[in-house]
């Protein structure tokens, strides 16, 4: 413990002196000394895998009250009692312990997060359009994206069976014939890029009203089109926030980026007033949580990344990832743009 903590002054006596790219490499360093389970994937306990016929390891379901319902202030946004449609959720990652490779499902504290931070900030966009389906999942721990060696992709390996278990009793038990969205954020949005390719030419494909999966490196060959207009339907949609002078660490230029504001892919940017609102459950500053704070942000996609110039709110001040990274954020800041849309893609997709 001694050594380690030498260590950690040493790197953040050195990042003091270092630039900007050299104290975000540092920073990653010393997340990762913390966060690496010590022993290895084999060796790990895997827990029980989730029985997914009991609601208990479900984030969410649209018959029972959770923090999927929420609405902005002064809006009347929960509509899942007549929703036509569903939405099948993959959560973030929000297990950043070292415990383990893969959250053990009856971590209260992780639950409790995923609950009050996601489901109110990402999940509940869609309780407009969709009935909600989350479920929880042995997520893999945050330092599996960082390991490389084969315990990382082993433990993202689990837990996308885990999402996949998920996915076929809600298509078995829940669905019934109903067209759905598939959604997700950063560690779920690789799960659903996963599931869109395993999918692909699966008949019931044909009731995909759109996928969202966010917040990750997606590439346009998971057999699903790139969405190009707001009312476009079996396409995709994804993103990744960040600052125009936010460090490049690997190439994006492959990436997908669909303008969460516009919905196109053309590049050109979308103005502060074409923002229909950010919304933050959690909110900072003068803004109450909840409130909807019209024109927050602007979106351009550039070289596979989606840049915000400048955030005009204090409700977003939290750089988890590092400065110029909004990667926490890449729902909120779109909050009500995401809500219209898929409200728009569910309504084109019934007219059919």
């Amino acid at each position: 413990m001694k050594k380690v903590f030498i260590v950690i002054v040493v790197v953040l006596a050195l990042a003091a002196l270092g630039g900007f790219v050299f104290r975000q490499e540092l920073g990653m360093m010393l997340m990762q000394m913390t966060i690496k389970p010590e022993q290895s994937f084999a060796a790990d306990s895997q827990h029980t895998p989730p029985d997914y016929s009991q609601p208990q390891v479900w984030a969410a379901l649209p018959e029972r009250r959770d923090n999927a319902d929420v609405s902005p202030n002064g809006y009347d946004g929960d509509r899942q009692a007549s929703a036509a449609a569903d939405v099948f959720f993959v959560h973030p990652t929000t297990y950043y312990k070292a415990d383990h490779w893969n959250q053990p499902l009856g971590d209260a504290e992780t639950n409790q997060f995923t609950d009050e931070q996601v489901l109110k900030n990402q999940a509940s966009v869609f309780n407009s359009c969709c009935r909600i389906y989350a479920p929880r999942y042995r997520q893999a721990t945050l330092y599996a994206f960082m390991d490389d060696g084969s315990d990382g992709p082993a433990a993202l390996e689990l837990a996308y069976a885990d999402v996949r278990a998920a996915f076929d009793h809600y298509i078995a038990h829940y669905n019934q014939g109903r067209p759905f969205i598939l959604a997700g954020h950063s560690q779920g949005g690789k799960h659903v890029d996963t599931l869109l390719h395993e999918l692909a030419g699966d008949p019931v494909r044909q009731r995909m009203v759109a996928a969202y999966p966010v917040g990750f490196s997606i590439q346009a060959d998971n057999g699903t089109p790139v969405c190009d207009h707001p009312q476009q339907t079996g396409c995709m949609v994804t993103w990744n926030a960040v600052a125009p002078d936010a460090p490049r660490f690997t190439d994006t230029s492959n990436d997908v980026c669909v303008n969460p504001i516009s919905w196109r892919t053309d590049g050109a940017r979308a103005d502060f007033a074409d923002n229909l609102g950010a919304v933050s459950f959690a909110a900072e500053g003068s803004v109450a949580a909840g409130d909807i704070e019209a024109g927050a942000v602007d979106a351009q996609c550039v070289d596979g990344r989606l840049h915000v110039s400048e955030v005009r709110s204090e409700s977003f001040s939290g750089r988890m990832f590092g400065p110029g990274n909004y990667h926490v954020y890449d729902f909120s800041f779109f909050h009500m743009d995401i809500r219209a849309n898929a409200e728009r893609r569910v309504q084109a997709f019934l007219n059919r």
